[in-house]
């Protein structure tokens, strides 16, 4: 029975992982190619798309009910500034409404049920996981010097933001149970994960936009096309960094356990 529950456990890492590092490996090879054409290169692209793919993926991750009313904010946000914004889409007015809608949302959902220090610390964690991951990252392709495929970059980043997040959760949790005050951290939150939807929303309305110039229909293919290969290597980096960490006492049924 022990054997039973301890494959039970790895199958169920193997799962939550992969299916963790297909959301990251995913929007880090999208933000990946689409802030490589805003002008960002070498380490301040990996830095920055894996601190903004990390900081979401973890909210998802460590606080899903918040997470969804920022992105049912966003959404709604969005919806409304294009109604009446015309065929003019500036993405930080989009920006700005969502975090707006999301910051109200927030403090609505803190307000009718009761906040969760581990809320915040869960996006911070990632937020600070994501930073440490892309320099590391940066610093190892400096070493190399070689080509590297998004593939392979979604699986190491994947690796090392999962690493990274599971040693340093606990204590950045307690952290801001002592110093955030609690009815703080949904609204912040929301507006953080309705920005981000705000923004994707904003490049899929240039995307449907009949007056798109070359460079904007490149971009869009290149964002498309990235996705796909990001999510596969985030899968497998995903996968085995849950069954390693599974393995090495770091167990996810324990994390369940302790939010119920």
């Amino acid at each position: 029975m022990a054997d039973e529950g301890r494959s039970a456990a790895i199958v169920l890492a193997l799962v939550v992982w992969g299916l963790a590092g297909a959301l990251f490996g995913g929007l880090f090879a999208g933000l990946h190619e689409l802030l490589l054409v805003f002008g960002f290169t070498g380490w301040p692209l990996l830095v920055a798309a894996a601190t903004i793919a990390a900081m979401t993926t973890a909210t998802f991750y460590g606080a899903m009910p918040v997470a969804l009313v920022g992105a049912l904010a966003g959404v709604l946000a969005s919806i409304g500034y294009l109604m009446f914004a015309g065929r003019q889409v500036d993405l930080s007015a989009i920006a700005l409404a969502a975090t707006g809608t999301g910051l109200v949302g927030g403090g609505f959902y803190a307000w009718a049920v009761r906040g969760d220090a581990r809320t915040l610390a869960g996006t911070l964690t990632g937020l600070l996981a994501g930073f440490g991951a892309g320099a590391l990252l940066a610093f190892g392709l400096d070493l190399y010097e070689g080509p590297v495929g998004l593939f392979v970059l979604a699986a190491g980043v994947v690796a090392l933001v999962g690493t990274i997040y599971q040693i340093s959760e606990r204590w950045i949790g307690r952290a801001c149970a002592g110093l955030v005050p609690v009815a703080l951290g949904a609204p912040v939150v929301a507006a953080l994960i309705a920005s981000v939807v705000a923004a994707s929303i904003w490049l899929m309305a240039g995307a449907t936009a009949g007056h798109l110039d070359a460079m904007a229909k490149d971009l869009l293919e290149r964002v498309a096309g990235a996705i796909p290969t990001g999510a596969l290597g985030g899968t497998l980096g995903g996968a085995v960094t849950g069954l390693v960490l599974e393995l090495m006492g770091f167990r996810l049924e324990d994390r369940l356990h302790d939010e119920v």
